[in-house]
């Protein structure tokens, strides 16, 4: 089930499922330490001696969005079989590590009755159940959950009255013990004291409601580190929402939040209905994905754990880079440049930037090695691997660097951009020696002897590995970006250095890449030790890479026509739409007819023909097509504004991971670019 409504500020997120379940929950970085990790936490009801989990399939209708222009939720469970609305409104404090929840209970029958609200905690800390506690704290009147140095205290306020008086505690996932959430569906708790191991709790609320009256009804979790041995920190926060009542924290997050996105806004011109709201529920749900380390995660919905017993939980660096590019179109400063130097910080001696990162900063898990088995093949992996770090192999294998050469070039690609935008100089002077010279010196010098395109990498798609036509090109931007640099900075012979490595894989990216028998671009070519080149026929909507950072024009006719055949060839011919990552993509594949279902539609490759568009426009007219992009892609969000990554392509429901802070991104720097060819055009 896809994630919506993510809520965060940089050290703790969450995000729920289309029932209204919390679902994720990290803490103390974005995406490193899930507490929740795809868990159900149960919201139900009880009144008049019925219970129900607060569920579709339990009778409820839910209506789930955000409040405008801000990181509060604005959600609708009515059940008319009972006679409930409740209007709940969900934050992340901006500041503080504290989740809240307030819920405005509507009785909508004509008599007075008592309604009990239950809120289950099922929580693993640290991404594991195992010693975990769960206790009632007197003092504060709340359920604490604690392990190592994470503690949770879980309270409640009725009305003006705050301290939990309804309570279970026990354990879950063992033989016979499903889990405390069973002891609510009676309308009671057994009160338990403590519980340790794998354990779960709920907490209730009990307030009277006059006849079509509403009643008040607030719930919070404090986030705080182990302190001397207690949870004394969350302790702390508690009192203060005790203190100042929970509403002021929503009231102040609702008010940061509009305040944060009043930059953000676009003047409609000529944008399709609905396309500026989402432009800014796109950065305000990127932000959400943006740690205060800097790092940019991909995404927290732990349902793809059942694909591949991973997460995209990471840092990948390109996504990355666009998502700060992004960003620095719309006119946000800070977050860009901490992303930057989280890069920087990343680098290795050698100048390139591995798969992925936790937000911590630490190696995120890979499926790239080192080496590969000897083949005829692999041009110029041996010796230019072993001069970029890679090391000796042993008998029968060659070395080789596992790398997206992309995430690379992209990082300084984006880095010039956001230069060219804010000319923060004295910030950008660090990180030219430190990110810029040693990534250009990489870039410039990892190259194919026979071809003198860049070297073998992992494509962006990270399932093959040869020389791409979207690496080459971010790599060209990448060296015409440094070069840029270096004349800003008066290094001239660094400059032409690049600029002469810039051209010179441009160049061969027309000579090896372009394809007259093809009337485009490939995909990925291979070289092998003798010079043959072997050519990936497969029609790619990432050959857009060959136009997005400057290696050749998007009206040169090369281009037009490769991007003439990713339309005509990738589009998928459903009611639905959309266009597929490339012909016979197999990732969460729904049909196997390729012919009117080359692969799952994206977001990001449909997005791409948008921009190629834009980037084409000679007249206002010549906008139509990166219109009716901007109108797919509207149709298609969650009603939330949440973008997934791929759908169905016969459905049009969310598959793989949702949201995917890469398609916020594309979709916010779509909307850029065209606002900014209109202005250009008038």
């Amino acid at each position: 089930m896809p994630r919506d409504l993510p809520l965060g500020n940089g050290k703790v997120l969450v995000a729920f499922d289309g029932d209204y379940r919390l679902r994720e929950l990290s803490y103390p970085h974005v995406g490193r330490e899930n507490h929740v990790h795809g868990a159900l936490c149960r919201f139900g009801a009880f009144v008049d001696g019925t219970f129900t989990w607060i569920e579709r399939a339990q009778g409820w209708n839910l209506a789930m969005r955000y409040q405008p222009d801000t990181l509060v939720t604005e959600v609708q469970c009515q059940h008319p079989g009972v006679g409930l609305l409740l209007s709940c409104s969900d934050c992340v404090d901006f500041n503080e590590s504290l989740y809240l929840r307030r819920v405005v209970v509507h009785n909508q029958r004509p008599k007075a009755r008592q309604v009990r609200l239950f809120f289950h905690q099922n929580l693993a800390i640290g991404e594991s159940d195992v010693g975990d506690t769960a206790i009632y704290d007197p003092v504060c009147r709340a359920v604490v959950h604690y392990k190592g140095p994470r503690f949770f205290l879980v309270n409640l306020r009725v009305g003006s009255q705050a301290g939990v008086e309804h309570w279970a505690i026990g354990q879950k996932n063992l033989p016979g013990k499903e889990g405390t959430f069973r002891d609510a569906e009676d309308g009671e708790l057994g009160r338990g004291l403590v519980a340790q191991g794998a354990v779960d709790s709920v907490v209730a609320a009990c307030c009277e409601v006059g006849p079509n009256a509403t009643a008040e009804v607030d719930y919070w979790i404090a986030m705080g580190p182990n302190w001397k041995g207690s949870w004394d920190a969350v302790r702390e926060l508690n009192a203060k929402v005790v203190q100042r009542g929970p509403q002021s924290f929503l009231a102040r997050t609702r008010d940061y939040w509009k305040l944060w996105g009043k930059r953000a806004s676009v003047e409609n011109l000529g944008l399709p209905e609905g396309v500026a709201d989402l432009h800014r529920r796109s950065l305000l749900i990127l932000r959400t994905h943006i740690d205060q380390s800097g790092a940019v995660i991909a995404a927290v919905d732990s349902d793809i754990l059942s694909f591949s017993r991973d997460t995209y939980a990471y840092c990948w660096p390109r996504d990355g880079a666009l998502a700060a590019h992004a960003l620095d179109l719309a006119g946000f400063q800070q977050a860009p440049f901490r992303f930057y130097e989280f890069c920087a910080d990343r680098l290795t001696a050698e100048g390139y930037l591995l798969h992925k990162y936790t937000a911590d900063g630490q190696l995120g898990s890979s499926w790239h090695p080192w080496m590969g088995l000897r083949t005829a093949g692999k041009g110029c992996d041996g010796a230019s691997a072993r001069s970029a770090g890679a090391g000796e192999a042993p008998p029968g294998y060659d070395m080789q660097l596992p790398i997206q050469e992309d995430e690379t070039a992209l990082v300084v690609w984006s880095l010039w951009h956001h230069f060219q935008r804010w000319q923060d100089v004295e910030a950008i002077k660090g990180l030219y020696g430190r990110l810029v010279k040693k990534s250009a010196r990489f870039l410039a010098g990892y190259r194919d002897p026979v071809t003198r395109l860049p070297g073998p990498s992992y494509d962006l798609w990270e399932e093959r590995r040869g020389i791409c036509t979207f690496t080459c090109g971010a790599v060209v931007g990448g060296l015409d970006a440094a070069a840029e640099f270096a004349r800003a900075f008066g290094e001239t012979e660094r400059a032409a250095e690049y600029a002469a490595a810039a051209l010179e894989i441009r160049e061969a990216m027309g000579r090896h890449l372009y394809r007259p028998e093809l009337g485009r671009f490939a995909r990925m070519i291979a070289v092998s030790d003798a010079g043959e080149v072997t050519v990936d026929r497969t029609l790619d909507a990432s050959l857009a890479g060959a136009f997005m950072f400057g290696a050749f024009a998007a009206d040169d006719p090369r281009v037009v026509t490769t991007m003439k055949a990713v339309r005509d060839g990738l589009t998928c011919r459903t009611p639905v739409g959309g266009v597929a990552r490339y012909h016979g993509d197999y990732y969460h594949q729904v049909s196997r007819d390729l012919d009117s279902v080359p692969g799952n539609p994206w977001f990001l490759c449909t997005i791409w023909l948008g921009m190629h568009a834009v980037a084409c426009a000679g007249s206002l007219s010549e906008l139509e097509p990166a219109r009716d992009v901007l109108r797919w892609v509207e149709a298609h969000k969650l009603p939330s504004g949440v973008l997934p990554e791929q759908l169905d392509p016969t459905s049009g429901a969310a598959l793989s991971v949702s949201p995917l802070a890469w398609s916020h991104a594309a979709l916010v720097t779509l909307v850029e670019e065209y606002q900014r060819k209109v202005e250009q055009l008038r």
